[in-house]
């Protein structure tokens, strides 16, 4: 989404098999961005090996071990997807009597746009940035060890930005014919594990 990281009223880190993404937002914490974050995430079957607690644990312990307080590490431990990680976020927010106008929102690179999207849908009355660590495409790969996984979730992420606005889940948004195009490409060489069958 490129945008520019600012101070926000919370953050949310959204729950994946990207450690990556617990250790951006406590960069992001460190350098003043937001009071609170909240991690959000139950398990998944590409989750369940690597976090067998829930992504939201295993993002919190991870998020203290570099050193942001247990006071400012919100747990939300039951999304399965990003609409529950926005709903349910929202409801422990609300719980801890938080009051919430700007969302920095910390995911996957290449979840930017659909997490931007789906939090606009749904929470439409805050002001939402998007974060995510700063990797290239190939380093990012290696750090996650398995380049088939990650371009089959990204394929699967294009589909739903694409597919989701007509369910209701997110806002549209416009998607470029180079874009659409290279979508179709990587489904013709099999990347197909993450779409969504019809």
């Amino acid at each position: 989404m490129h945008h520019t990281p600012k101070r926000c009223s919370v953050g949310i880190g959204l729950g994946s098999h990207d450690l990556g993404v617990a250790t951006h937002s406590a960069r992001l914490y460190h350098d003043g961005l937001f009071p609170v974050v909240v991690f959000t995430g139950a398990t998944s079957p590409t989750t369940a090996a690597r976090f067998p607690r829930g992504e939201a644990v295993h993002y919190r312990e991870h998020a203290m071990a570099l050193g942001v307080p247990e006071s400012a590490i919100l747990v939300e431990p039951n999304a399965a997807n990003t609409g529950q990680n926005v709903v349910f976020s929202r409801e422990v927010l609300a719980a801890a009597r938080l009051s919430v106008t700007s969302v920095l929102v910390v995911c996957k690179p290449y979840e930017e746009r659909r997490s931007f999207a789906t939090f606009r849908q749904l929470w439409p009355d805050v002001e939402v940035v998007c974060a995510s660590e700063p990797v290239e495409f190939s380093d990012y790969v290696a750090g996650i060890g398995n380049a088939k996984l990650v371009i089959d979730m990204l394929t699967g992420a294009m589909q739903r930005v694409m597919l989701y606005p007509a369910k209701g889940f997110t806002i549209p948004q416009e998607v470029p014919a180079e874009v659409r195009a290279a979508f179709e490409r990587l489904c013709a060489a099999g990347f197909v594990s993450r779409l969504i069958r019809s």
